[in-house]
């Protein structure tokens, strides 16, 4: 692990199954407000159900040991197709890791449809901005 991700995970830290093919990491405090926010959807929604099997099922707490390394569970580690290289990103509230080789194809898609994203979440924000 980066040592300027360490501090924050100091305390412990959730890894889990995370969207687009990459695992999530999550600082303790981080990943209670999540699965708070995941048991709040109603179970009356198979979607809502669907997506907490998802991220919370095999979430597996772990520790920082004094070198900075986590041990990655195998079928963690064989969802996000991770066997040599990994790619960590810092994403806010969360770290993503992720197979090298997916890594460069999501970068690489999202480097030809920037722009199409870009206009897309523009007027995603609009129409929040005006409910």
């Amino acid at each position: 692990m980066p040592a300027k991700f360490r501090a924050g995970l100091v305390n412990g830290c959730v890894l889990s199954r995370g969207l687009d093919g990459c695992l999530w990491l999550h600082p303790m405090e981080e990943w209670q407000k999540l699965a708070e926010s995941v048991a709040a959807l109603p179970i009356t929604s198979k979607n809502a159900r669907s997506f907490g099997r998802f991220i919370l099922s095999g979430a597996m707490d772990l520790k920082i040991d004094r070198a900075g390394r986590i041990n990655l569970p195998n079928y963690l580690a064989d969802y996000a197709g991770m066997k040599t290289k990994i790619v960590i990103t810092g994403m806010y509230n969360r770290l993503e890791l992720w197979a090298e080789n997916k890594w460069k194809e999501f970068e690489n898609k999202m480097e030809e449809n920037s722009e199409e994203v870009a206009e897309q979440l523009s007027s995603i924000q609009t129409t929040n901005q005006t409910n």
